[in-house]
């Protein structure tokens, strides 16, 4: 299971990185193979104001639909748009061009209080027994 170093983690399995003080969000390597073919994603509009835990959108895939959940407070500065045709990049690709929205958080130490990697390994093995 793939579990980049420079990420934090969601329990909903959400990853955030820090970039440039913009948080980009997407959905975990874990998330994507328990869901299966992603077919479609649904996504807020630039500018929405999201409280941390807010229902942001959702994934479906031929299995289920999903919903994604803000890590953090903040406001939606940014979406992948290539979602929206090909979805199925959040399955090949969940950590880079499978990214979801890009926040401006309202407070960027709300970071600290997600998983870090090592905490969320043991929290999907765990999930996992």
């Amino acid at each position: 299971m793939n579990i980049p170093q420079e990420l934090r983690y969601t329990k909903e399995h959400e990853w955030v990185l820090a970039d440039d003080g913009v948080l980009v969000v997407g959905v975990t390597d874990f998330a994507q193979a328990e869901l299966g073919d992603i077919v479609y994603v649904e996504l807020p509009s630039i500018g929405t104001r999201l409280a941390a835990g807010e229902t942001f959108g959702n994934v479906e895939s031929v299995k289920s639909v999903s919903d994604l959940y803000c890590p953090v407070a903040g406001v939606v500065a940014d979406i992948n748009t290539r979602l929206g045709d090909s979805p199925e990049l959040v399955n090949s690709d969940p950590y880079g061009e499978g990214w979801m929205v890009r926040l401006e958080p309202e407070n960027p130490a709300d970071l600290e209080g997600l998983l870090g990697p090592e905490e969320y390994s043991d929290y999907i093995g765990a999930e996992a027994e």
